[in-house]
């Protein structure tokens, strides 16, 4: 068994003793090599306690195989997740035939790591045990896509560290699901940052200044395709969550690496420099919070959150950090629920020397999330217009459905009409293909673990920050 609680100097000799130890004949067996023949993609869910396991189901895959081990307690989070299987195998269109089989003891992991069924597992639950999840599921020879966040706290990310080296040697892939890249907007961002004709060179900015500027909020209270999302108490213990800044910026990280910084390889420790991080709460009402968990108290859990009888949740965070000498500013909010006709927003501000790029998800835009790019009053009008146009073309040859027009003198919005968008629901899927030609192909490039290594370093040391600086 992998431990998890020695001091450092020990820690890394037990993960690689004990992983090793495990490396036995039905390990090598389950490591075979991945051809892309139908169903050979076999699923384990581990406690799948978040509805995002569900989402990577939530689409046939051919190379999937129908019939899914899943491993959990019994109770509210397992129902929810069967109950989403169960209706996407009953909808009339375009249905899926999932085959689950389902064990609910008390000892879920360690019967998962006997059983020795199926090659990739997926985590999507209570983060507080996710990355024990991923380090066990490692050493035991399984292949791992896990959703967000893969290490909340320092101790998780040393173990997360270790846990890449595992996988290394084994040759099994540990992947993040990173569903924000697949967003048309964030994909075309991507795009016009690293035109230099057209954007110029990303700028260096400030600390008060910088040149990369990123905000994410989302809702407590909230709907998931149509239904209310009833959320775990657990949910709102950050202790098992973990606070907005090493949750759902892990999201606005990897977009700061991917976009900026494509395909390079990002050394937290040489590339990284964090200037500054600060957390305060949201706080709910026993009523806001029953709304959410069908709960009518507060468990005894979360009573060391309570403040004159309201519930204090650290989701919001703001982290100022450094990537390659360039200033960067990523910030979560919490609110507890949307104002009517919002949702979940993103705005963000990517500042170069010829343009700058602005993503808005606002009022203004009725919060369908938009993107514009905007000419420094430097550069000449008319060198920028055409070759904007000619970005523009290049581009349609893969999105035939965008197109320009000039809001305002020097302000272009980047039009996708809103029928062509994906959803964000869809983007789970995505997330499963890209993993699994990864799985085929054995191509991951090594900036992926490299700046999935980055991303968490920011966040678990912005909370240790932000907390001292309490």
């Amino acid at each position: 068994m992998c431990k998890l609680f020695y001091p450092l100097s020990m820690l890394s000799i037990l993960l690689l003793f004990s992983c090793n130890a495990r490396q036995n004949k039905s390990e090598t067996e389950r490591q075979h090599t991945f051809t892309g023949k139908d169903g050979e993609v076999q699923l384990v869910v581990l406690d799948p306690g978040h509805f995002h396991a569900s989402l990577l189901q939530k689409f046939p895959q051919r190379l999937v195989n129908d019939t899914v081990h899943v491993y959990a307690l019994q109770g509210d989070e397992l129902d929810q997740y069967m109950a989403s299987i169960e209706g996407y195998n009953q909808r009339a269109d375009n249905p899926t035939h999932w085959q689950m089989e389902v064990y609910t003891g008390e000892d879920y992991l360690e019967r998962m790591i006997g059983d020795e069924k199926g090659n990739v597992v997926i985590l999507a639950g209570n983060n507080g045990k996710k990355t024990r999840y991923i380090h066990q599921s490692i050493c035991a020879g399984y292949n791992v896509l896990s959703d967000k966040p893969m290490a909340i706290n320092r101790e998780g990310f040393e173990l997360l560290k270790e846990t890449y080296d595992s996988a290394r040697v084994r040759d099994i892939y540990l992947y993040d699901v990173m569903t924000e890249r697949y967003d048309i907007i964030n994909t075309l961002t991507r795009e016009l940052v690293n035109n230099k004709e057209l954007f110029g060179d990303l700028e260096v900015g400030t600390a008060d200044e910088p040149a990369i500027t990123l905000q994410s909020v989302h809702h407590y209270y909230k709907e998931v395709s149509g239904n209310v999302l009833v959320r775990p108490a657990w949910f709102y213990d950050v202790d098992q969550q973990g606070e907005g800044m090493v949750d759902v910026a892990t999201h606005l990280v990897d977009l700061v690496n991917w976009q900026c910084f494509p395909d390079e390889i990002i050394d937290y420790e040489s590339d990284i420099a964090i200037t500054s991080a600060s957390h305060w709460p949201t706080v709910l009402t026993l009523d806001d919070f029953s709304r959410s968990t069908r709960l009518n108290a507060f468990p005894d859990f979360l009573q060391r959150y309570l403040n004159d009888s309201k519930l204090e949740v650290f989701g919001n965070g703001k982290i100022n950090y450094q990537v390659k000498g360039q200033h960067v500013s990523v910030a979560v909010l919490w609110n507890y629920e949307a104002p009517p006709g919002g949702g979940d927003s993103y705005n963000g501000h990517i500042k170069g020397t010829r343009a700058s790029v602005e993503i808005v998800q606002d009022g203004s835009v009725d919060y369908v999330k938009q993107l514009f790019i905007v000419r420094k009053p430097s550069v000449d009008a008319r060198v920028f217009e055409d070759k904007l146009n000619e970005v523009v073309a290049e581009l349609q040859k893969s999105y035939p459905y965008m197109s320009t027009r000039e809001i305002s003198t020097g302000r272009y919005q980047i039009v996708v009409p809103v029928e062509f968008r994906k959803g964000h629901e869809d983007y789970f899927g995505m997330v499963a293909q890209k993993y699994f030609g990864f799985l085929i192909n054995r191509d991951m490039p090594q900036w992926e673990i490299s700046n999935t290594l980055a991303k968490y370093y920011v966040t678990t040391t912005a909370l240790e920050i932000a907390k001292n600086e309490q």
